[in-house]
């Protein structure tokens, strides 16, 4: 179960980061195209700003650290492979 939350937190983190450096490239140029007065989308960059761009980099920020919550948790519960007898190990003298 653990697993399955781990896994679908890490493929949201990984298609929401793509959003984010993707409006963060187009941010750049159209930044650019501003200051040499050519219309690169500036404007509609900055009315999703506040709908959609800053809730990507919430998500992504939120998601992170969730992420990194999951992989503590995974490290300090014991795995179900801890306290069993590996049977091979005595035949590989």
């Amino acid at each position: 179960m653990l697993n399955k939350i781990g896994n679908g937190i890490n493929t949201i983190l990984m298609y929401n980061l793509f959003f984010v450096c993707f409006c963060f490239l187009w941010f750049v140029i159209a930044l650019a195209g501003r200051q040499l007065n050519f219309p690169l989308g500036f404007d509609i960059w900055y009315s999703l700003w506040p709908s959609l761009i800053q809730p990507a980099i919430s998500i992504l920020m939120a998601a992170s650290i969730l992420a990194g919550l999951v992989g503590l948790i995974r490290k300090r519960l014991p795995s179900s492979d801890q306290g069993q007898i590996d049977l091979d190990s005595s035949n590989r003298d």
